[in-house]
């Protein structure tokens, strides 16, 4: 049986309005059979809002799609599925309580009240004989690898039939051998002309490495694009973020290897059902040195920022700061100098419903000059803060009293980067601090943390992207399954062992 082919895809002069926002300005984007096509932008160069208005998800206020040459009004994903267009996200859809045999099926716009059983392990069986990906029907997913449930979100929209795959960020939960392995097959099946992939990526390597096509978008324009061979990566960072290019890395200082500042012994920590998220953790960091903590997502990193963070109490184990025992009350935070930038500030850091400037203040408000006697705050001062850090670290908001939840995701994360790094820090721990951020906010944030290293502060960097700890870390341990199994200088690190040991500990 053979397979059906991927249409030629045409969208021509899409725009989308969100109120005064024009979030998409006449775009168009030829995509041919078999091609595989990569779109940059910053955030909000308007990437989502494109492929969404492919997928039906927004109606376009102007622009149309044509499917090999005939125009189609996309309503709804249901219409965009029977065009062939398929959707793979960046986080998981999948059931985890259900088979992957139960997940393919699910997935279909005309599941019927009775599923023949019988009939759909017979069409699976059939498919997946042509795929490339192997997998166990039976298995439960969410007793699944991360790797393995990417490949079951991508089998799964082949098995429905779509032929033109989107994918948004598909990697980011991935280690770099798996990363390769994913968007090295679907390379293959696109060169062979059985499906047409779309891939919105941040990370020029994987743009350069797998994309034969890219369209660059800024500020909800199409800025330019073409064959990758024919572009540099300063081509492309040009398109992206202007003439001005990316602000100079900061450089790594030379420093003589010091006490350890941050120290945790035995550390033991519980996740939310009670089981052990965090297996008696040993480690030490250095003033003036930064230690890169690789891991996929889920294997206790976010219970151990919790955990030095006092939002989680620790099962057993001792944190010490400076060789003394610390525990992270407001009062030891702030006489210890410990910083801490958690991941998805804006649900744990920061109070959204507040202003730029009171979020700036979570720190200082009790302190003067804000905290004036009686109890009472200056708000005079709260704004002169304010607007003095929305200066120095460029967060563009409309002002101190403008509401946090008006600003984007890069800026709501310069908000809660200016109020922990507003004072030398002597700890910093920071845990994927530029996950969903473009790239020119991602040079600058890494240029921070990179001076606070090279200004004495110990730095515990927690991160799912490995380029990122390659580039800022001066040693790299990995966690897997809550332990520490693996460890290596910077000078010495090899990506492809540190991405086996993130994926299975032997």
């Amino acid at each position: 049986m053979s397979e059906p082919t991927p249409p030629l895809v045409d969208v021509r002069g899409m725009t989308k309005r969100f109120g005064a926002l024009t979030a998409l300005d006449d775009v168009s984007l030829r995509l041919a059979p078999g091609a595989f096509h990569a779109i940059l932008g910053e955030n909000g160069a308007g990437k989502s809002t494109l492929v969404k208005c492919m997928m039906g998800y927004h109606r376009p206020d102007a622009g149309h799609v044509l499917v090999d040459g005939q125009e189609h009004h996309v309503a709804g994903p249901r219409d965009a599925h029977r065009l062939g267009f398929g959707m793979v996200y960046q986080h998981f859809t999948l059931v985890p309580s259900m088979t992957v045999a139960e997940n393919l099926v699910l997935g279909k716009d005309d599941l019927p009240a009775v599923i023949r059983w019988d009939v759909e392990r017979e069409s699976m069986k059939a498919f997946l004989s042509r795929m490339p990906f192997r997998v166990d029907l039976d298995r439960t997913v969410g007793a699944l690898a991360a790797g393995e449930k990417q490949k079951i979100e991508i089998l799964k929209q082949l098995f429905l039939g779509r032929r033109v795959l989107i994918l948004d960020e598909p990697t980011s939960v991935l280690t770099p051998d798996e990363a390769d392995q994913v968007l090295g097959v679907l390379g293959e099946m696109s060169r062979d002309g059985r499906v047409t992939v779309v891939l919105i990526t941040h990370k020029f390597r994987e743009v350069e490495a797998f994309a034969r096509e890219v369209t660059v978008l800024r500020a909800g324009r199409r800025i330019g694009g073409g064959a990758v061979t024919d572009l540099t990566r300063a081509d492309l960072v040009a398109m992206m973020i202007g003439a001005a290019g990316l602000p100079e890395p900061a450089p790594r200082a030379a420093l003589a290897p010091s006490p350890a500042m941050l120290g945790l012994e035995g550390l033991t920590v519980l996740d939310d059902r009670g089981l052990t998220a965090v297996r008696e953790v040993s480690l030490a960091v250095g003033a003036g040195e930064i230690l890169g903590v690789a891991g996929v997502s889920g294997n206790g990193q976010r219970e151990l920022v919790e955990a030095l963070a006092g939002q989680r109490r620790p099962e057993s184990g001792i944190v010490r700061v400076a060789g003394a025992a610390y525990r992270p009350t407001r009062g030891q935070i702030r006489r210890r100098g410990v910083f801490v930038l958690p991941e998805e500030p804006s649900r744990n850091a920061c109070v959204r419903q507040m202003t730029v400037a009171e979020n700036l203040a979570l720190r200082s408000f009790d302190r003067p000059p804000i905290a004036l006697a009686g109890g009472f705050l200056s708000r005079q001062q709260l704004r002169a803060q304010g607007r003095e850090l929305i200066e120095r670290f460029k967060i563009r908001a409309a002002g101190p009293d403008a509401r946090l939840d008006t600003l984007s995701g890069g800026n709501v994360q310069r908000t809660v980067l200016a109020r922990e790094l507003s004072e030398s820090p002597k700890v910093l721990v920071a845990q994927n601090p530029c996950a969903g951020l473009d790239v020119a906010a991602t040079a600058e944030i890494r240029g921070r943390i990179m001076a606070a290293r090279n200004a004495g502060a110990a730095v515990l960097l927690l991160s799912e992207d490995l380029d990122e700890l390659m580039e800022l870390a001066d040693r790299i341990v990995v966690m897997f399954e809550g332990r520490l199994v693996y460890e290596t200088a910077r000078a010495a690190a090899d990506p492809h062992v540190i991405g086996h040991s993130m994926a299975s500990h032997l």
